[in-house]
């Protein structure tokens, strides 16, 4: 599959074709054989999103049912998926995983008024929209869709795809995609084909690949030029130590695995384009449903309780001959981690906003506590050791039976935040007695791993880490639904309080227990 960037409008029968908006960037591709024309297929339904319309044109058997019979099966996760023609009844819905789409064939429709009738802009506000034989449409497509022309070439087997757009974001998103499938193609994955991949609250996305007898998770992780400058000309991300590039990962899961526990092998990535490619650990979780299994949880907190009993890892060779070493989880991050409660969870509230003073207390209290537990023991803190980054993997043994994945914020802090991030899980209903339990488990395990170690510091130190966390997660959860429009996460806040409230309990943070009671942070029922 070969492409060649064009500056011309889609090719055609001018008599033919309704005169359309201008649409003046254009891709010209060439498909080998149906593998490419899947292949394609493949790379669009990975970007596809709500509100595209996809414009499918080209004589018969120039292999508009093969595209559109594979995009809509690779939408589905579903190689075996029903495509039937729209022909006679003009529409086809399917109603997918990640979106709804609308299969539309305009070849029978008389007019183009006859749009209002199929509920055409109802369509486009719901899903997606795919359309064959578009300049029926008239002038009733909007700007911003996908011009995708068929053209066979002379011979047979062989075609040209040319895309057209203008708007909709489509020329940034094509692009990215079609970088994709090159990284895929250099990787040794050839025609691979391309499933989404339920991600993560971050602007990453993944995707599970397969080329014959090969497979693996695919991260795409674009690099993030909307960061501004929050503090000291640095941007919230590079304040709390959050990674923005892939070598850390590549590095923290090299450790990892040097020392037994099941990281993902990275056959390939590209640090530039940010593309990585890594082992596939399964889709077995340590939950079922929002219920923790108990016997993950217990292998879990055990795979702390052994690496935190060891002296972390030394500096880590990189691809480019430099040294990474995990940058310092400090005062600052965790400061600023904690005023994403006062400035978007408190505004939710239906409550008067706190007072200066108060804030400055609240600042205070906290920066006390982390000065405090800067002398504690400190280790490599994983960020998100919780359910959604745990893998379990039957058919290994011990500790290796739990896959580590969501590395790359790998820091050097409080050994007990991850801890917390376990015991406390955000995405689980983790039962008081199992955490008491799993705490006790810890507790007992680096007792018992050499002298030195002090148990009840430690819990005073777990619940520091623990309301910390709490407080951040608070406000980045209304974070995410007000700035990034995902509500998905505010039906986890009560279950966020209730562990805030446990661990605020500690008598190490009796005062800043009086500060949230007075803000009115909590309900009857946390």
């Amino acid at each position: 599959m070969t492409t060649e960037p064009t500056a011309f409008p889609l090719p055609g029968d001018a008599a033919v074709r309704r005169p359309q908006p201008a649409r003046p960037a254009s891709l010209d591709m060439r498909l080998a054989d149906e593998a490419d024309t899947v292949a394609l297929a493949e790379d669009l339904a990975a970007i596809l999103r709500p509100g595209d319309v996809v414009a499918l044109s080209g004589d018969l058997g120039a292999g508009k049912t093969t595209l559109a019979r594979a995009l809509l099966r690779a939408l589905a996760d579903d190689d075996g998926l029903e495509v039937p023609s729209p022909t006679y009844t003009l529409i086809q819905p399917y109603d997918l995983p990640r979106l709804k789409v609308a299969h539309l064939d305009l070849y029978r429709l008389a007019d183009e008024e006859e749009m209002d009738e199929l509920g055409f802009d109802d369509l486009i506000a719901e899903g997606a929209v795919l359309v064959e034989w578009p300049e029926r449409a008239g002038d009733r497509l909007p700007r911003s869709t996908l011009w995708l022309e068929l053209l066979p070439e002379p011979g047979g087997g062989a075609r040209r795809a040319v895309l057209t757009v203008d708007g909709g974001g489509w020329a940034s998103r094509l692009a990215r995609t079609l970088e994709a499938r090159g990284f895929l193609d250099e990787a040794g994955l050839p025609h691979a084909s391309r499933r989404h991949r339920a991600g993560d609250a971050s602007a990453r996305s993944f995707e599970t690949v397969t080329a014959g007898r090969r497979s693996g998770i695919l991260m795409n992780w674009p690099v993030r030029r909307d960061e501004v400058p929050v503090r000291d000309g640095r941007s919230y991300r590079q304040i709390a130590r959050i990674a923005e590039t892939l070598p850390p990962f590549v590095a923290v899961a090299a450790a990892l695995r040097g020392r037994g526990y099941s990281a993902p092998e990275i056959p390939a990535f590209d640090a530039g384009s940010g593309f990585l490619l890594m082992e596939d650990l399964g889709r077995t979780g340590i939950a079922d449903g929002e219920a923790p299994v108990a016997e993950c949880y217990r292998t879990a907190i055990d795979l702390l309780a052994d690496f935190h009993s060891r002296p972390m890892p030394g500096p880590l060779p990189m691809a480019d001959g430099s040294l990474f070493v995990p940058p310092p989880y400090d005062a600052d991050a965790m400061a600023i981690e904690v005023s994403l409660l006062p400035a978007w969870y408190l505004p939710s509230l239906d409550a008067p906003p706190p007072a200066a003073d108060d804030l400055d207390w609240f600042g205070d209290l906290w920066r006390a506590r982390f000065e405090a537990i800067a002398t504690r023991e400190q280790h490599w803190v994983l960020r998100d050791f919780h359910s959604p980054n745990l893998i379990w993997i039957e058919g290994r043994e011990g500790l290796a039976r739990l896959g580590l994945i969501d590395l790359q914020d790998t820091v050097i802090g409080p050994a007990a935040y991850d801890v917390a991030s376990l015991v406390q899980d955000a995405r689980v209903v983790v039962p008081d007695d199992l955490q008491a339990e799993l705490l006790d488990r810890y507790i007992a395990a680096r007792t018992a791993a050499g002298p030195g170690f002090d148990g009840e510091a430690f819990r005073a130190d777990f619940a520091v880490m623990a309301a910390q966390r709490a407080t951040k997660i608070l406000g980045a959860f209304v974070r995410l639904d007000v700035r990034d429009g995902k509500p998905q996460y505010l039906r986890l806040l009560g279950r966020i309080r209730h562990y805030l409230r446990s661990s605020l309990s500690h008598p190490v943070l009796s005062d800043l227990q009086v500060w949230y009671e007075t803000a009115g942070i909590f309900g009857p029922e946390d």
